[in-house]
């Protein structure tokens, strides 16, 4: 909490960040089956748009830790970039008009499941579960109106 002589704090949006092993292709996935917009990538780090949305992409591409002839003495690997770490995470994102994006992303192929359907939550949201390249989960949710 801040006091009225530091100025007022206000957080203005979220960007989740998700692991992929290449930044290029999985940029090149969220343009064509996801809808977005390309709008940097490197080698180590992307961002895609899509409606005021931003995902940050970042490269999970550390393969050292395969390398098992390391002696333990000398430590585990923890870049932080393990290739490993490619499809574990995942983020939420508010829509409006979830039925029709449904529908686009369905016939993308994206869904997480065949049988996925939007369902109905009891914390007052319509949502279904999608995947990117790498399996990072992106559920796309709409509050329902009262």
């Amino acid at each position: 909490m801040t006091s009225p002589s530091e100025g007022r704090v206000d957080l203005l949006k979220t960007v989740p960040a998700l692991p992929v092993k290449n930044v290029a292709k999985a940029a090149a996935f969220y343009r064509d089956r996801l809808g977005f917009e390309i709008g940097h990538t490197d080698d180590s780090f992307g961002i895609v748009t899509r409606s005021g949305i931003e995902i940050h992409l970042w490269a999970a591409n550390d393969e050292t830790w395969t390398r098992r002839t390391r002696a333990l003495a000398s430590g585990p690997v923890v870049s932080g970039a393990e290739s490993f770490l490619a499809g574990t995470a995942s983020c939420r994102i508010e829509v409006r008009g979830i039925d029709a994006l449904y529908a686009e992303l369905k016939e993308s192929g994206v869904l997480y499941a065949s049988d996925t359907v939007i369902e109905t939550m009891p914390w007052g949201t319509r949502e279904f579960p999608a995947l990117d390249l790498e399996r990072n989960l992106i559920t796309f949710n709409e509050r329902i109106s009262d």
